[in-house]
């Protein structure tokens, strides 16, 4: 925090979460890493929810501090354990209650709560954890033939149910074994690895390849999703993600190079060629598929030379949202590059940002009201330029212009560098307020910018029917076409179901206004109902037929994954 608090200060929750606890699990991240909002934050979260001090000095609800205790035994037979030691050894072969339940779950609130009140929807009968491709492909094959529903638990910061093993079975965990880099081609400048490497892992890899993989130079992955710390490789190609910097880099669909999967049908390896046309992009077909078709078990990943001495740091803050939402479309659409990281907050956004940050605690909060920089309707425009010297400083030049031209004041680069500090951190915060009955998710979408204004407008209106709900906006991830725009929505709610009806209208109005219900999230089983009426009930129908060629007994993550197994009566159409 950037001072200790001079007033009351809440009951926090600062040790670490006991090994083998509920909370272990269902707490983000590091299990030694506490943070909490700074004092000011704090003041306006209780004025906001019309709490009081007496509120936050001690916790209604349960915080999982009790150790992991279920009375689920395994309901699989004894030969089909025995099939599973046999293919990647007895040890890495367990049914113990932890084990089960920390696979079981993924980071969307309606987990979160869900294990905070103890109830466990879903559990595998097994934990697995493969070493090699070759045994991959020999479980998915037994599995198959032995009509065993299989999961795979990557990273497991899914926040759309993806990973939840709905039906049992057997849960291949990723993050003990298959995390190794299998290839590295510097004349390609590619690098292939297994599903479950970590981003964090894959970073340092690259950045020390001299040491590392004998290279000539230092490389960057150019994908840091806020999920980075916690999320895997695998798990950005089948939910077709993107990171924070993809404005430059690109999602994950235009860094993959090529992947190998294995299927009940077989092995399908896909080209690694930088384009081609030899009909329907299989490498396309396959992202996306969220394990539906089968284990994705290597990637082929384009990579680009390190050069952080490059950056060029910028931050503006605008009049009003309309002015902010044109320069942004200019700076995408004027043709002079593109920056590494480009993100508008919404005014409602942008008030809390200023106090999450520490703008208020500098002289630049003066300023604003006296050059007519008013809060509740201002703006703020941060991120950062990478590649080569001259194209970093040419991006940058270019934006500050345009932000100029519509009244953009600079920020100078603080506010850009206390983002950075933070923004693999913020996830953290959720974990000390739902400690105390308040709620953060989020729920993004895919905009043009002929439509965000409408888009903006009409699901902030849903949102906020909720009493006293914070809801902030911002667009991370720029096109010349269009945008993402990322809804953070911060409430008053415990309650497993109230949640998840709340969440669904939300889903509900970015159906209706027009927007792609995902940009970067995937869709698992929590967007599942929506997806055909976003798609179109002829275009879904290919997705069945790519399911029925690849997994005809629908053993791969089966319970709702993208709907294909979903009840008739379960699916929404929000605008028929």
């Amino acid at each position: 925090m950037s001072k200790p608090y001079k007033g009351f200060e809440p009951a926090w929750v600062k040790e670490p979460a006991p090994k083998n606890s509920y909370r272990s699990i269902f707490r983000w991240g590091d299990p030694e890493f506490v943070k909490y909002p700074k004092e000011t934050l704090y003041k306006m979260m209780k004025e906001q929810f019309r709490m009081t001090d007496e509120d936050f000095s001690h916790y209604d609800g349960d915080i999982g501090w009790d150790e992991v205790h279920l009375n689920r035994p395994c309901r699989l037979e004894k030969r089909h354990r025995e099939a599973m030691e046999e293919i990647v050894g007895r040890e890495f072969v367990t049914d113990e209650d932890y084990p089960r339940l920390s696979v079981a779950y993924g980071k969307t609130g309606f987990d979160t709560l869900r294990l905070r009140e103890k109830r466990v929807d879903s559990l595998p009968d097994l934990v697995v954890y493969p070493d090699t491709t070759e045994q991959v492909e020999r479980i998915v094959d037994y599995c198959s033939k032995n009509a065993i529903p299989l999961y795979v638990y990557g990273g497991g910061s899914s926040v759309t149910m993806g990973v939840e093993p709905v039906k049992g079975g057997i849960s291949l965990d990723m993050r003990l074994r298959f995390n190794k880099v299998l290839g590295f081609n510097e004349t390609d400048q590619t690098i292939t690895v297994q599903a479950g490497m970590s981003g964090p892992k894959l970073e340092d890899t690259l950045n020390r390849a001299p040491e590392l993989l004998k290279a000539v130079r230092r490389y960057t992955c150019g994908h840091f999703p806020q999920s980075f710390e916690y999320s895997s490789v695998g798990g950005w190609v089948v939910t077709r993600g993107a990171g924070q910097n993809s404005t430059y880099y690109g999602c994950i669909t235009d860094i993959v190079a090529g992947q190998k999967y294995a299927t009940p049908i077989g092995t399908v390896t896909t080209s690694t060629y930088p384009r081609e046309a030899t009909g329907p992009n299989l490498n396309q077909i396959m992202m996306g598929s969220e394990g539906t078709f089968g284990v994705l078990t290597e990637v082929t990943l384009r990579v680009f030379r390190y050069m952080p001495e490059n950056r060029k740091r910028f931050s503006f803050i605008f009049k009003d949202w309309e002015t902010a939402m044109d320069a942004a479309r200019e700076m995408m659409q004027c043709e002079a590059g593109y920056s590494s990281v480009f993100r508008l907050s919404d005014p409602e956004e942008t008030s809390l940002m200023l106090k999450l940050y520490n703008v208020d605690e500098t002289p630049l909060q003066k300023l604003f009201d006296i050059r007519g920089y008013k809060d509740m309707k201002r703006c703020l425009f941060i991120g950062f330029t990478d590649g080569e010297k001259g194209y970093s400083k040419n991006v940058a030049k270019n934006i500050r212009r345009i932000a100029h031209e519509r009244g953009g004041m600079s920020l100078t680069s603080f506010v850009t560098k206390s983002w950075e500090h933070g923004r693999f951190t913020d996830p953290y915060l959720r974990d000390t307020m739902l400690d105390f009955g308040i709620m953060t998710d989020t729920l993004e979408c895919t905009v043009h910018w002929s439509n965000m204004a409408k888009v903006h407008k009409e699901v902030r209106e849903v949102c906020h029917r909720l009493p006293n709900t914070i809801v902030t906006t911002h667009m991370s991830h720029c096109y010349p076409q269009g945008a993402n725009l990322y809804f953070i929505f911060i409430t008053k709610i415990d309650d497993a179901e109230k949640f998840r009806e709340y969440h669904s209208s939300i889903l509900d109005a970015i159906q209706k206004s027009g927007a792609a219900m995902s940009h970067h999230h995937g869709i698992g089983k929590m967007f599942a109902p929506w997806l055909e009426g976003q798609l179109g009930r002829t275009e879904y129908g290919v997705f069945h037929a790519l399911k029925d060629y690849f997994d005809p007994g629908y053993n791969m993550n089966p319970g709702g994954t993208l709907g294909l197994d979903l009840p008739e009566d379960k699916k929404r159409f929000p605008n028929q």
